[in-house]
């Protein structure tokens, strides 16, 4: 799979995520299947329905589309939750639908630059940036960032321009964790590359070296073919071009 096929079934998810608020174009079906439904209502239920158009037509499938790096790496996490089994879990701007899984283990803290309004038990949120965040150093014993520092410093957000955003904010996720501590760390690895203004693909070299003093664990991944690894190495990633690095570090005791 190129970098285009993944980018479009990409963008496939999530329009599936928002809901399908993204509309396309009516497929040649659409009209038919509109006037079917109408008159079985009608005929079946007694009345006349009121329709909004909202044609969905790209989901006609054999089988059900998704994001393997999204798909993985929040289950990821929660295995590794689930053997450490922290007292307190904190994730720094990961994509909030794993928030509320990952507190049905310990309560989970969301930080980010646009703090989420999440009611679900065991769920808090406030105000941070992966860049300074919001803790002493060493003091934070289970850390998630998921998919995250590799647009940092690229302005997609309207962040400053900054082109060692990645690896800062790799160090500032080391600096508050606490000895004996967990980070679980994921973003695009393959061969340097950066695809401006969206994200970067970084060298696993680069992320060890930029995670240091912490201790590698384990390295799991997502390949450029979609296939999930649970015990993958520094030379498998290397030769991707867009796969998803799964690093665990832990700061020695």
């Amino acid at each position: 799979m190129d970098v285009g096929e993944h980018l479009l079934r990409r963008l496939h998810a999530v329009r599936h995520r928002v809901g399908r608020r993204l509309r396309g174009p009516a497929p040649d079906w659409y009209e038919a299947d509109l006037a079917e439904f109408t008159r079985r209502h009608e005929q079946e239920l007694g009345s006349r329905p009121d329709i909004v158009r909202f044609p969905c037509g790209d989901e006609r499938t054999s089988t059900t589309e998704f994001d393997p790096h999204y798909a993985y790496q929040g289950a990821w996490v929660m295995q590794q939750l689930g053997v450490n089994r922290p007292a307190r879990h904190v994730d720094v701007g990961s994509l909030t639908t794993y928030i509320s899984f990952f507190a049905t283990l310990q309560p989970t803290e969301f930080i980010d630059i646009r703090p989420a309004n999440m009611t679900f038990p065991g769920v808090s949120s406030r105000a941070g940036s992966v860049l300074n965040l919001p803790f002493d150093d060493q003091t934070v014993e289970s850390v998630s960032c998921l998919h995250v520092v590799e647009h940092v410093g690229l302005g997609r957000y309207g962040d400053p321009i900054n082109p060692s955003g990645m690896i800062e904010a790799i160090r500032e996720l080391s600096r508050v964790l606490a000895p004996g501590g967990h980070l679980y760390l994921s973003l695009p690895t393959g061969r340097d590359v950066v695809h401006f203004n969206a994200h970067r693909v970084t060298s696993p070299t680069v992320v060890l070296e930029a995670a240091t003093p912490l201790v590698l664990v384990d390295l799991a991944a997502i390949l450029d073919d979609g296939s999930y690894v649970s015990d993958a190495s520094v030379e498998i990633l290397t030769r991707q071009r867009y796969a998803c690095g799964l690093y665990h570090f832990r700061r020695s005791e």
